[in-house]
């Protein structure tokens, strides 16, 4: 390339992304014309263009100018499919329409609605289209890519705004009376071994950290339970590691070390301790287990325990879901989680911008099945309250 030719590649560099396709024809006819002999060749290679173009733009340069906004003459280009298949969007709109109707048969229904299948589809019934057409197609009906979103809670229960604010106002009546209130659940159990964990952290260029391929339990060195008791007023947790099962009894020997170890000497002047919890899991709201293992910690504190369950299909307004297991999750996000010893640790770590202070502990101890009779059942002091008696109640030593 001579140095002219460079000359008009790089004013072409400059402005060429600025330009339509008329004005890059433009732009390399004027500078063929101003070049002189061989300026076509000359400017069809500094610009990445045909000889033709080239050749048409300077042909352009003599005719009058068309209207603004536009860049070809009226009628010229092949005409959009849409356009001379006026049916075809709409056959496209009732493919992927959310409420899509039609027969239940059709395997399009029950297949991923991907723009070759779509193109199929379409094909199919009539409309030819090529599924590199498709995106385009979409997006002129107001599709875009998107996946799904985890807003759904189920059916909504009507009071369930009403035991939110119930909630509320026992959490912190026991707060500004100096009164202990937790929030508690289990974490989601982990696989201990080298397994694959979501997440990336810094390591060496070319030194990724290995993980098994698959995540198969066998290869497993065991299995790790964390169970969180999150101190609200105090913004500090304690988590309990089982090894065995997450049963009501490893539920509320969690509980019971959080006590022993913190609450006792953080709360001297305690009369009763505030639980909130989720419906289900270890510690359900119609568990028996749960209420007779709270009736042997309230006989062994001394303390009265309410309890307020969140609703059916309400967890993630539990507090210690944001304000403890997401900070986990993020303190070990991409490192094998290879013994639990290793897990502990990364628990006890776990720190955040507001002063969030972590204990964690290993809980080795079997949980065997264990029923609860009527009788033993009965034997707890239970009261439930007028409001939501099923998710609201308060157990009592039985000398009370």
């Amino acid at each position: 390339m001579s140095d002219a030719e460079a000359q008009i590649a790089e004013r072409f560099r400059l402005v060429g992304s600025q330009l339509n396709e008329r004005q890059r024809r433009a732009f390399a006819a004027s500078e063929a014309r101003t070049f002189g002999w061989g300026g076509i060749a000359a400017a069809a290679r500094a610009c990445g263009l045909a000889e033709n173009t080239v050749r048409k733009g300077l042909g352009e340069l003599d005719e009058e100018p068309l209207e603004a906004g536009r860049v070809r003459k009226p009628g010229a280009g092949r005409p959009a499919l849409e356009d001379s298949n006026p049916e075809l969007l709409d056959a496209l709109r009732a493919l992927v329409a959310p409420d899509t109707r039609g027969d239940p048969e059709r395997v399009l229904l029950w297949t991923s609605k991907s723009t070759r299948n779509l193109a199929a589809e379409l094909t199919g019934q009539g409309h030819p289209v090529g599924f590199r057409t498709v995106p385009r197609l979409l997006g002129k009906l107001g599709f875009s890519l998107q996946s799904a979103r985890k807003t759904l809670e189920g059916a909504q229960h009507p009071d369930r705004d009403a035991q939110f604010r119930h909630i509320n106002d026992s959490v912190a009546a026991a707060i500004a009376a100096g009164q202990p209130a937790i929030s508690i659940d289990t974490k989601k159990k982990e696989l201990v071994g080298e397994f694959k964990n979501p997440g990336r952290e810094w390591h060496p260029a070319g030194e990724p950290p290995r993980a098994n391929t698959h995540d198969f339990p066998s290869l497993a060195a065991g299995k790790a339970i964390p169970y969180g008791v999150y101190d609200i007023a105090d913004d500090s947790a304690m988590v309990s590691v089982g090894i065995d099962r997450d049963t009501a009894q490893f539920s509320v020997a969690a509980i019971a070390a959080w006590w022993e170890q913190f609450g006792r000497s953080r709360y001297p002047e305690a009369r009763q301790l505030v639980i909130t919890a989720d419906c289900g899991g270890s510690n359900g709201n119609r568990t028996r287990l749960w209420k007779a293992e709270l009736g042997r910690l309230a006989e062994d504190t001394g303390l009265e325990i309410v309890v307020h369950h969140f609703p059916p299909g309400t967890s993630k307004w539990n507090k210690i879901e944001h304000r403890l297991f997401s900070f986990i999750s993020k303190n070990w996000r991409g490192r094998s989680l290879v013994s639990h010893e290793v897990i502990v640790n990364l628990i006890a770590a776990t720190t955040t911008s507001s002063g969030l202070e972590v204990h964690a502990r290993l809980d080795d101890n079997d949980y065997p099945t264990v029923e609860v009779t009527d009788a033993e059942l009965a034997a707890v002091n239970l009261t439930r309250e007028a409001f939501h008696g099923e998710w609201n109640y308060s157990i009592k030593p039985s000398s009370n």
